[in-house]
């Protein structure tokens, strides 16, 4: 499975994302995490394609907030540059679940086990030793820190908690749910019809959600507003929902504050 990022010229990320794409391990990792969510538990998906959708949020949200002046954590601390932030968002994202194989259970800390002997190979001979370790520091923590209880210390690790908590168009809720079961989390996911990355006009990045019904407020307010207030950037953040069709609507907007 190809991830399909748009690498915006950036060679470093290209070639980390090359040998993403050809690692027959970590497509391995996907998919047998996918057994263990869908097949074992019957929740929802884990996988590849949640992957491939959060990856590309997340490039998308790093890119919208340096437009907007917004300066990554590995600039600041380290002195490396913003296409060196993508690549720490990419294989943050790629590698954030893949503790399933072990897991659901405390799966964020059993993908601290799997990633650095990967994280160490996608990085050989395109970093000298002492950027590439301190770009493995910055990967694990971001893959630690997209647990829902940590607070990220570092803006890429804020952006792929943000970015996990968005794969949820069309029943896709990263809150678990029994597959094929009527309840509010099963009923609220399907109720999120789009989520749309925008340039705010507020603050630097607009989320705007497109709802088919009310339902969806449970999905936002259970996870998203979580997620979002425990990033460590929730302030360069402003998040819409509206209700589209006939609904008898309750609400005809939801905003987080």
């Amino acid at each position: 499975m190809g991830l399909n990022l748009p690498i915006h010229g950036n060679e470093r990320l290209e070639q980390v994302v090359e040998r993403i794409d050809s690692s027959v391990r970590l497509s391995t990792l996907w998919s047998a995490s996918n057994v263990m969510a869908i097949d074992r538990m019957r929740i929802n998906d884990h996988g590849p394609v949640h992957i491939r959708i959060i990856t590309n949020i997340a490039l998308k949200l790093l890119r919208l907030l340096g437009e907007s002046g917004v300066t990554m954590s590995v600039v600041t601390d380290h002195g490396l540059d913003v296409q060196d932030a993508e690549v720490v968002v990419c294989l943050a994202c790629v590698l954030h679940d893949i503790g399933h194989v072990i897991h659901r259970q405390r799966h964020e800390e059993l993908s601290l086990i799997l990633a650095p002997a990967l994280i160490q190979g996608f990085l050989a001979g395109i970093y000298p030793e002492k950027e590439a370790t301190i770009i493995e520091g910055e990967v694990l923590h971001a893959v630690h820190a997209h647990r829902r209880d940590i607070l990220p210390l570092t803006v890429e690790a804020g952006i792929v908690k943000i970015a996990d908590a968005l794969d949820m168009e069309s029943g896709r809720a990263r809150i678990p749910f029994t597959s094929g079961t009527v309840s509010i989390h099963s009923v609220s996911a399907l109720a999120i019809k789009k989520v749309l990355l925008l340039k705010g006009e507020v603050r630097p990045v607009k989320i705007r959600v497109r709802m088919s019904n009310s339902a969806g407020i449970f999905q936002l307010d259970n996870l998203l507003r979580e997620k979002l207030n425990r990033s460590g950037i929730a302030a360069h953040f402003e998040v819409i929902a509206e209700i589209e069709g006939d609904e008898e609507k309750i609400v005809e907007k939801y905003t987080i504050e």
